[in-house]
């Protein structure tokens, strides 16, 4: 009889084991920072969008190396949607500031022209250090 007693605790312990590293393995890990930002309505425009005709594809191209040149923006202000419909850009997606907002506004009017820039630039508040 403690033989089976024994076999039974074992079993008890092996099967609450496994539901304890199953319950940890199906947690999920938290959103990244702008997660929210690029679900927002505001953000209409995507990048499947994008046309492929030379003029756009390589109207996005300059803007995006203009950006990613750029040492003093951010990694949010660098990554930035850039699409372009027949001419005409749109940006959209989280900057830290106003300056930058302002920056990148300015790189893409270079390229694509006055009266060509729609921005749906937001400003991301910064989070504190960890």
């Amino acid at each position: 009889m403690n033989r089976n007693r024994l076999s039974t605790a074992v079993l008890a312990l092996a099967l609450g084991s496994s539901t304890l590293l199953y319950g940890q393995a199906t947690q999920k890990a938290p959103a990244a920072d702008n997660t929210q930002t690029n679900k927002t309505e505001s953000a209409k425009t995507t990048a499947d969008q994008q046309k492929q005709n030379r003029a756009d594809v390589e109207t996005t191209q300059k803007i995006r190396q203009s950006l990613t040149k750029d040492k003093a923006l951010s990694t949010y202000a660098k990554n930035i949607k850039v699409v372009t419909q027949n001419g005409n850009v749109t940006l959209s997606g989280p900057v830290r500031s106003d300056e930058e907002k302002v920056s990148v506004e300015k790189k893409a009017t270079d390229v694509a022209g006055a009266g060509h820039v729609k921005s749906e630039l937001q400003i991301a508040a910064k989070q504190a250090d960890k």
